[in-house]
């Protein structure tokens, strides 16, 4: 199959470490030649999508999540709810988007935020951009929440891990890059209450967001990402290749008929 000149829209979804697999099917889409006219993410979907946006190189992207650290002892939280304070990210970001703006980008973008005190998602795409960013990614109780426009966000995966919305009216194909997988898991990884609750959220996450997974064009996920830690640092290049060879032999399938 051949896309000759069909817009093309990319959704990423949150996923944590896991979402390094988005970098590798970005990888793999430039070196098929496709394109993606606008850009969806929720929380490490949504800064993969920026980074994307601003076209910066694969090699950046990778670079940006090992420079950027999870846990740093003066990044703790005082006097806010969540082990770390988001807002202290804001300097390491700045580094890669100096213009602190979703007009600046090369690529129409659309961030996904929950609104913590009206209970209901926001998508952003104009205006400041290193904030909305980080709302999208402030993963509770870790993360502590953003104050965006008056009010405070978190994650954008609460409410909505796989923001097909705003692509799907624009474009006229989807690629879908799901890094929040089910896959099925022996005995011996539901042996505590954190493999439990990482677990029924997995599922709870994977079922909501199932229809509109499926109403992508064209759709990337890899059960093999689901035994990566979503904050295993130590993660960050297996699950870049896996998404990179995951999406290479799917685009070889689809685009070489």
């Amino acid at each position: 199959m051949q896309l000759g000149s069909k817009s093309i829209g990319l959704v990423l979804s949150g996923g944590g470490i896991r979402g390094m697999a988005h970098i590798g099917v970005i990888k793999a889409m430039q070196e098929f030649g496709l394109e993606a006219k606008v850009v969806s993410g929720s929380s490490i979907g949504a800064l993969v999508g920026a980074l994307y946006a601003a076209d910066k190189p694969v090699v950046d992207m990778l670079k940006f999540f090992k420079e950027t650290p999870l846990f740093k002892y003066n990044y703790f939280a005082v006097a806010k709810p969540g082990l770390i304070n988001s807002e202290s990210y804001i300097a390491s970001f700045k580094k890669y988007f100096p213009e602190d703006s979703f007009e600046a980008l090369n690529r129409e973008l659309h961030v996904v935020a929950t609104n913590l005190q009206k209970g209901e998602e926001i998508f952003i795409d104009k205006g400041e951009l290193i904030k909305p960013l980080l709302a999208s990614a402030a993963l509770p109780p870790v993360f502590s929440p953003v104050e965006y426009m008056g009010e405070l966000y978190a994650d954008g995966g609460i409410m909505n891990n796989f923001p097909l919305e705003p692509v799907l009216s624009r474009v006229e194909y989807v690629i879908g890059s799901n890094v929040s997988v089910v896959s099925k898991l022996e005995k011996k990884h539901l042996n505590n209450s954190f493999q439990l609750t990482g677990r029924v959220t997995g599922l709870m996450i994977y079922a909501i967001n199932r229809q509109k997974i499926n109403n992508c064009n064209l759709v990337l996920e890899s059960k093999e990402l689901e035994h990566i830690g979503i904050l295993d640092r130590r993660g960050i290049e297996k699950a870049y290749a896996i998404g990179y060879e995951a999406a290479v032999k799917k685009f070889e399938a689809v685009f070489s008929e």
